[in-house]
Order: structure tokens, then C-alpha cells, then sequence
């Protein structure tokens, strides 16, 4: 007899999320005497009357691997504990344990990021519904596993927009700041910043402050390079002297890269323009090694599920893909050390700054 499993995609998308569910499918229609329950929009395709569900078979995977996106939908708006409703938000997650026992499903393999996989712990541990968490986040910034999918798509959208930037950059003699995604985490400024040649990179996780930015971009006009590149990550905030809380400064308007700009802007005579790359960096098809990534999750959590190893996290460990216990995944974020990820000392000695060197740089190449 088949055994019912759900999958579900939570939170942003990512590319690279179909390629975890046509490999899931794949793994477990054809070796694992598995049926495929495909649940929409994240726990809401099982909370919502009617429910909707999707059999995934085969047939229904073709075509998949390289698209953007994902086919089940998905949303950040549909936690079971604290449901939306216009009474304010309630806890509907016995609803979702009478739903997925009505459905015969066995239990749910729940693809997404920290807040997903938070939920998908509590619904374990609180009400007993079987889980295996899939990581998924652009800005790799999760715990318990070295890379998650869509992170490699993010950098490489990045790349290529500061190779545009650089040509229209250096024929304006302009200052060019691209703010990317990482709201904690400067992974993507990172590795972005370093593979495009930026000159400045700014994250969350190294203050910063602008006469430091400005002496750097100044070095490099004393030796005729009379332009700059700055990357500069979502949350990622001078330090001014503004002591409002990162989130309250950002909802005030204006993102990292504006308040950036305008923090330039007061030290340094210059043409300052602001790119905000966004969604972008979400959409469109994985880079190749998104996709080999995501297919060795999807073969490995369909393994998971097979095994009834429920309550398990499927993680990338020094090149190996392993499992490790779903509440490693909700216990932090993993951030930059800018004290020993080797890349941020590669970015040092190539001669990137990043805002909190002595406001004196040696002659620019």
C-alpha cells in the first residue's frame, strides 16, 4: 500500500524549489513506494476550504528543473499559530493536524526558511504532526547546514548587475551603490562584492561609518580611478549615531542603499546612484549548481520520509548532504565572522574595504 507525504514550500521563493520537488517525487515515486501530496501556498493549501491539494506523479514533474519559482505556490502569511483573521490572529494548528489525518497524509516535508522550519518544529513538537524540514533561503543565512539552494542564483544575479554597473559606473565617474538582500546577513554583499570587484562592501554584521567609505573612494580618485563600486546589504546601517532600531529606520522609507547614499552624500562630493535589485534576485531559472543542490535534498528527504526518520533537517555538511535534528535549523542565523570567514580576508587583502578601516588606504590600483 502507498504511503501518503505531503510537500509544501514556505515563505519567499527561491530558485531552485522545483528542483527539490521534482527530485522528492522522483526519489519516492520510483524507489520508495511513495505518493506525493502537493499542499498549496505553503499550510494554507490544507487550511483553506475547500483544501487544495495536487497529486504529484511523474508526469507532473516534467519540465520542472530549471524553473523559477515553484508550482505549489507559497506565502509568508499562513502560520498555523497565529492565523490572520479580522478578530486578530488565532491558532489553527490542531486544524491542520485534523487535515492532514483527514487527508491520509503520514506527514509533511516542509521546504523553506528559518520561519518556516520554526513552524514546522512547533507543529512536531506541539501537535504531532510528522515533519522533515528542506532549508531554502537566497541569503544563506540558516542554521545547521554550510549552503542552502538559491543562494548561488542570488550571488550570480548580483555578479551581473555589478558588471553593468562597473561600465556605466566608470563612463560617469559616477559612485554606483547596489543594495542586495540580507537583512542579518551579509552573505550575498560578500560574495557578490568580491566575484563583481567592488570596491566597498557594506553588511550587516561589520559597522561602518562613511568617512571610512569616503577615504576609500578618495584613494582610488588620487590614482584616476574616478569611480566606485558599492555593495551594500539590506540591513546593513551606518553607524551615525542613530540609535533607532535597524528595522524602525529602514520602515521609515528609505532602504540601505538610499540611507547609504545619503551618508555619502554629506562627506563626499560625488554622483551617487542607487540600484535596488529586489525580487530579482529571486526569480528566474537556478544556476546549475542551485540545481544539483536542490535534486540531492529532494533525494535525500524522500529517503527521510521513507525511513520515517521524521523530525529531521536535510543540511548541507563539508560537501556531504546529511540530517541533522529539525531544531538545529530555528536555533539562530548564521551570520558572517569577520573574523575568520576566509572570504572576508580574500575581500581585505584584494584591497575591498569595508567601512571600518582607519579613513587612510595606501595608493588604488
Amino acid at each position: 500500500m502507498l504511503r501518503r507525504i505531503g510537500i509544501l514550500t514556505g515563505g519567499g521563493d527561491a530558485p531552485g524549489l522545483n528542483a527539490v520537488i521534482r527530485a522528492f517525487v522522483k526519489a519516492g515515486v520510483r524507489h520508495r513506494n511513495l505518493a506525493i501530496v502537493g499542499v498549496e501556498d505553503s499550510f494554507n493549501g490544507l487550511l483553506d476550504t475547500p483544501r487544495r491539494l495536487r497529486t504529484l506523479d511523474l508526469p507532473s514533474c516534467r519540465g520542472l528543473l530549471h524553473l523559477g519559482g515553484t508550482v505549489l505556490g507559497t506565502t509568508n502569511r499562513g502560520d498555523p499559530f497565529a492565523w490572520p483573521s479580522p478578530e486578530g490572529s488565532r491558532d489553527r494548528s490542531r486544524a491542520l493536524a485534523v487535515a492532514v489525518a483527514d487527508e491520509g497524509i503520514e506527514g509533511l516535508v516542509v521546504i523553506g526558511g528559518d520561519g518556516t522550519q520554526a513552524i514546522a518544529h512547533g507543529l512536531m513538537t506541539r501537535v504531532g504532526i510528522p515533519v522533515i524540514g528542506v532549508p531554502k533561503t537566497i541569503d544563506n543565512d540558516l542554521a545547521a547546514t554550510d549552503v542552502t539552494f538559491g543562494f548561488q542564483s542570488a550571488v550570480d544575479c548580483a555578479t551581473d548587475a555589478l558588471d553593468r554597473l562597473h561600465a556605466t559606473a566608470e563612463a560617469h565617474d559616477r559612485i554606483m551603490i547596489l543594495e542586495v538582500m540580507g537583512r542579518d546577513a551579509g552573505h550575498i554583499a560578500l560574495h557578490a562584492g568580491v566575484a563583481g570587484g567592488a570596491d566597498v562592501i557594506l553588511v550587516p554584521e561589520i559597522a561602518w561609518n562613511a568617512e571610512s567609505v569616503a577615504a576609500k573612494i578618495n584613494a582610488r580618485r588620487a590614482v584616476g580611478r574616478p569611480f566606485s563600486l558599492v555593495v551594500v546589504a539590506e540591513g546593513s546601517l551606518p553607524d551615525d549615531g542613530d540609535a533607532r532600531p535597524a528595522r524602525e529606520r529602514l520602515r521609515a522609507g528609505h532602504g540601505a542603499g538610499a540611507i547609504a547614499a545619503a551618508a555619502l552624500h554629506r562627506v563626499l562630493d560625488a554622483d551617487i546612484r542607487v540600484t535596488v535589485l529586489g525580487h530579482l534576485q529571486r526569480g528566474g531559472s537556478p544556476v546549475a549548481v542551485d540545481r544539483i543542490l536542490a535534486t540531492r535534498f529532494g533525494v535525500h528527504a524522500a529517503n527521510l520520509a521513507a525511513e520515517r526518520r521524521w523530525g529531521r533537517l536535510v543540511a548541507l555538511q563539508n560537501g556531504a548532504v546529511v540530517d541533522v535534528p529539525l531544531g538545529d535549523a530555528v536555533g539562530g542565523v548564521r551570520l558572517l565572522s569577520p573574523q575568520t570567514d576566509p572570504l572576508v580576508a580574500v575581500a581585505r587583502q584584494t584591497g575591498i574595504a569595508f567601512g571600518d578601516e582607519p579613513t587612510a588606504f595606501s595608493a588604488e590600483g
